[in-house]
């Protein structure tokens, strides 16, 4: 079965909510689209705000209060809220890579060893069995490895060790100074087997919130190799199915999952930064045009909050004083500009109780930028 671009984008839309809000609990949602990038701790919140009907960030503050979604290092090495039910064996697929990415380079320069690692991860646990900050956890580096290595120890462990970030109050959950916790589902007995089983998971999830994919987008988004996914897929057997992208590329799918029709209306938004759908696919141009990728992706790895219109990035976005600045890359219709005003006005809402000037420190990307047809948006 051949797929086209605009069915690929339409597919992935609904499954990440994006299609219509729906009515659902933070909790669930989170669940359904998967993970959510959480570098900045608005961003979760803006995202559920773009997909869910009525959204109330009250909903997200006691869904991380009471741990049924967490905030961890995960896919990508960077941070991401997923549901609770998910954590553990997306961990477990996502091991090996912790462990090479995080065992190594400023961990190894401190004069540490992976083996140094493994034995201190049990008793950090132990100490993070309550909430503890960053400095208590570094200062409990010191006494065990010495203060001249603690900070490497601390760079490594800090996103190998199995912690969730603890909420720490502010307008978004989390501050600016993190708290951790143990989360106790550290390696599993059973080894090899037990990565593969996780990873097997993982790939089943990812197609759910995110599919169709190929092997390469399934990489990309964990950060896992390619080889270990070719794998993986291969043993689900019928437990996936094969489509022809566009140009070719073999692509997998859950069996049953949704694929509107490449005419569904995909409405205006205004999504966050470093939003997940901007970054799962190792072939972007699903949602991000080529020609604008380095505009909103930047070399150092922000990711610009975009104009989506009809279903593709169109320009980027900043709260300023009195509304939404938006900037389209190229010229929109009227709709277009009628719709983003209207998100305008509810987004406007959303930050008014929480930073009515979210995302500030960002704003040094803007005269970096191209001419583009700039708008306040009054909230």
């Amino acid at each position: 079965m051949d797929i086209t671009a605009q069915e690929l984008n339409r597919a992935t839309l609904g499954r990440q909510l994006l299609l219509g809000r729906e009515v659902m609990e933070a909790g669930e949602a989170v669940r359904r689209v998967v993970a959510l990038q959480a570098q900045h701790a608005a961003s979760p919140y803006v995202a559920l705000w773009n997909r869910l009907a009525g959204f109330a960030p009250a909903e997200l503050d006691t869904a991380f209060a009471g741990r049924e979604v967490v905030k961890a290092t995960l896919m990508r090495i960077t941070l991401h809220a997923v549901h609770a039910d998910d954590y553990q064996v997306f961990r477990e697929a996502m091991q090996q890579t912790l462990y090479a990415s995080r065992l190594g380079y400023r961990f190894a320069a401190a004069g540490l060893t992976p083996a140094d690692g493994e034995a201190l991860v049990p008793e950090l646990l132990d100490f993070a069995d309550r909430p503890r900050t960053a400095a208590e956890m570094q200062d409990w580096l010191a006494e065990q490895v010495g203060a001249e290595r603690k900070a490497g120890a601390w760079w490594g462990l800090k996103a190998y060790a199995p912690l969730l970030h603890v909420p720490t109050g502010g307008p978004w959950s989390f501050g600016p100074r993190s708290s951790f916790v143990a989360a106790r589902t550290g390696p599993v007995p059973g080894g090899r087997e037990t990565a593969t089983e996780a990873l097997r998971h993982l790939v089943l999830r990812y197609l759910a919130g995110f599919g169709p994919a190929s092997v390469a987008d399934v990489a990309q988004f964990a950060m896992v190799q390619r080889a270990p996914v070719r794998r993986a897929l291969l043993a689900l057997g019928d437990g996936v199915e094969q489509l022809r992208g566009p140009d070719g590329t073999l692509l997998y799918d859950v069996p049953g999952a949704s694929r509107p029709p490449a005419d569904t209306p995909a409405p205006p938004r205004l999504m966050a930064m470093w939003d997940s759908v901007l970054l799962a696919h190792a072939d972007r141009s699903r949602v991000i045009p080529p020609a604008y990728r380095r505009l909103v992706i930047r070399a150092n790895g922000d990711v610009l909050p975009t104009l989506l219109v009809d279903g593709r990035v169109a320009g980027v976005w900043r709260a300023v004083d009195g509304g939404i600045e938006a900037t389209a890359f190229h010229d929109l219709p009227s709709a277009a500009w009628d719709g983003l005003a209207a998100e305008a006005v509810s987004l406007s809402a959303l930050l008014a109780g929480r930073d009515t000037e979210v995302y500030r420190r960002y704003h040094h990307w803007w005269p970096k930028l191209p001419d583009g047809r700039v708008r306040l948006l009054k909230g």
